[in-house]
């Protein structure tokens, strides 16, 4: 078995939603865009395959929208330096080759149409499809709640035929005018699951990808992850290392190695939902900052939970604060209903926190992590065995988790070099 069978709208469905948790306000923001984009694409009369394209676009079009402040900004008014988060998703994604044509799209979702200008950026040939997303985007911010969203429809439709040239596209006036006489439309927009109201193709259709393609596709969302934070910039990729050269000792298989190097960089995927002042707070955070802090494994643990073939990398991903003695978070498990793989990846994540180097203070010194450790396991907090493996070896894999996070480092500040405006 080498391969995995995963719908690629059901995972990017995931982390649209992951994304919108932080606030009401961007309650499917990234859903309702997607929709209307398919919708405009419908009345362009584009190919199954161009439609495709465009509805996973608009499913990620402000992934490169690292925090929260940011993506309320985009939504509410289109900022100055709008153009940046589009270069920055794209650069997100675009090594992912199933989302390398909406890494193109994205890019420059909020270049104006200018009287056709907009086709052509710095020489690059701009897709039409970006001011598809471009027009659902500001389309989906004028929506000012759900209730009446069709009593709004004669404002939404005048602001933007108000902008028929220099804004949007007149080619994609007319379409937006088309369906913006369909209610049905509309009303699907503000449903609580917008991607759900599409059935003309087969959107859920099944994307194969072999393991190498699942740990490409899980490094993308590590970095998506972890760039919020410099505190945590390079945190996942030495967990994910750590677990994976931990599994190996354990005597897994080269597939279920992998499958921990997914785990690994998936295990703090719902810090997505994390507000941002909670994950870039420097000090001791309070108990209220903690506790919404210590959400993001359940989150962790329900944005993969649809997919199915990701159970298990689900189990090992998502149970990493849970303890032996029932003490953990956020599900309480304890003893035997803790897997081997679960174990691995607590004991990686703790190891990783507590020997990393943060820009407020120094990773820990051996002996002081050896201490640690074995005080942990005292209070059958965690596996008394996979610590044992890791101080046995643990010249070893602190070397690959440092030349895991130093890479990991260096394509941050080269990330926040290009793209940090």
């Amino acid at each position: 078995m080498d391969k995995i069978k995963i719908s690629i709208i059901d995972l990017l469905t995931s982390i649209a939603n992951a994304q919108d948790l932080v606030t009401a306000r961007l309650s499917r923001h990234q859903q309702q865009v997607a929709y209307i984009a398919y919708r405009l694409a419908e009345q362009l009369g584009y190919s199954d395959e161009q439609k495709r394209d465009v509805f996973l676009a608009g499913l990620i079009h402000d992934i490169g929208a690292l925090s929260t402040k940011e993506k309320l900004e985009l939504i509410e008014t289109e900022a100055i330096n709008a153009n940046s988060h589009g270069f920055r998703g794209a650069k997100l994604i675009e090594e992912f080759k199933p989302l390398r044509k909406a890494a193109g799209i994205i890019k420059y979702h909020h270049l104006p149409w200018d009287n056709g200008k907009g086709l052509e950026f710095n020489g690059e040939r701009v897709p039409f499809e970006s001011h598809i997303i471009h027009i659902a985007d500001r389309t989906c911010a004028q929506i000012k709640s759900k209730d009446d969203v069709v009593n709004q429809l004669p404002d939404i439709l005048h602001w933007i035929k108000d902008r028929e040239g220099a804004v949007f596209a007149p080619e994609l006036i007319e379409a937006h005018s088309k369906i913006g006489g369909k209610e049905y439309v509309w009303l699907d927009v503000i449903s609580d699951c917008p991607v759900d109201m599409i059935y003309d193709i087969d959107l859920k259709s099944t994307l194969i990808l072999e393991i190498d393609d699942i740990v490409d596709l899980a490094m993308v969302f590590s970095r998506i992850i972890d760039f919020r934070s410099p505190f945590t910039a390079w945190h996942s990729a030495g967990v994910a290392k750590t677990a994976e050269k931990l599994a190996q000792i354990a005597g897994f298989s080269p597939y279920e190695c992998k499958m921990m190097l997914v785990a690994g960089y998936l295990h703090d995927l719902g810090k997505i939902a994390i507000r941002d002042d909670v994950l870039e707070k420097p000090a001791k955070l309070d108990t209220y900052e903690y506790n919404q802090l210590r959400a993001h494994t359940y989150y962790t643990y329900r944005l993969l939970e649809p997919m199915e073939q990701l159970k298990i990398i689900n189990t090992w991903a998502s149970f990493h604060h849970e303890k032996l003695n029932g003490k953990g978070y956020p599900f309480h498990i304890s003893g035997d209903n803790l897997t081997i793989g679960s174990r691995i990846m607590a004991v990686a994540d703790i190891f990783t926190a507590i020997t990393e180097d943060r820009p407020y203070r120094k990773g820990m010194e051996p002996d002081m992590v050896e201490r640690e450790l074995n005080k942990m396991v005292k209070n059958n907090e965690i596996d008394g065995k996979v610590v044992k493996m890791l101080l046995e070896n643990y010249e070893e894999i602190d070397s690959i988790r440092n030349r895991a996070q130093m890479e990991a480092a260096r394509r941050y500040d080269d990330f926040v070099k290009s793209y940090g405006d």
